[in-house]
């Protein structure tokens, strides 16, 4: 059965620490000169909005997006050996993730609001980029909403990898933002609780199946094929 699964990376396939604001923060003070008066508010939110928000929150003007994805490039190298060090991929990443590759008839990628740079760089500090096709992922610097982030997966799985249009997509979140991605394009869902919002917040936000965490690999591999709202 062909599949596009997407997985969210910060707090569905990796716990960042705090490293991603601090990211945020260091792109902010290289671009303005001084640090942000507050952290970045992310919670699924695509990095171009989130670094817009900075600037607003300032009323300092927003420069260019492609000065400001360089400065976020930087402060991901920057970081690495930060979140190397403090972060961890959660619970039963490394082995769904393993599993999912192995599918024959499966694309296995991301869907995040990270730019690519940084996207490539969180998976590599835990050794978890290997087992996905970053090449067809879509990223924070692909599109300002999340919703159109499908879009942009389902034509590099196609281009790339030649998947028909029709092939199933099922996202996998830790955010309300991801459930309306997925409610919004026709796409699966499985929301995990390992972020700040519980299951019955992602419940409510539509998500037909929220898990505690990504562990249960046997599982998890059936529910990838039977998610509800799946066409």
């Amino acid at each position: 059965m062909r599949l596009i699964v997407l997985w969210d990376i910060d707090h569905t396939l990796i716990e960042n620490a705090g490293v991603s604001k601090e990211i945020y923060a260091s792109a902010f003070a290289t671009l303005t000169g001084a640090p942000p008066t507050g952290p970045a508010s992310t919670e699924g939110r695509t990095d171009r909005l989130i670094m817009r928000a900075m600037f607003h929150r300032q009323n300092l003007p927003e420069p260019d997006w492609p000065t400001v994805e360089a400065a976020l490039a930087r402060a991901g190298e920057e970081h690495f050996r930060d979140l190397s060090r403090r972060g961890m991929a959660l619970p039963g990443v490394p082995d769904i993730l393993k599993a999912a590759s192995d599918q024959t008839d499966w694309m296995s990628s991301v869907l995040t609001g990270n730019i690519a740079a940084n996207a490539r760089m969180k998976l590599s500090a835990f050794a978890l980029d290997h087992l996905l096709d970053l090449n067809v992922g879509a990223y924070g610097d692909d599109a300002e909403q999340r919703p159109d982030l499908v879009a942009v997966a389902r034509e590099r799985v196609r281009r790339y990898r030649g998947l028909p249009d029709d092939t199933p997509v099922v996202l996998v979140g830790d955010t309300p933002r991801d459930v309306e991605a997925a409610l919004a394009t026709g796409s699966g869902i499985i929301a995990v609780a390992s972020g700040i919002h519980s299951q019955a917040e992602l419940e409510a936000a539509g998500a037909p199946i929220a898990l505690p965490d990504l562990s249960g690999t046997a599982g998890l591999l059936n529910l990838l094929e039977n998610v509800p709202g799946r066409p």
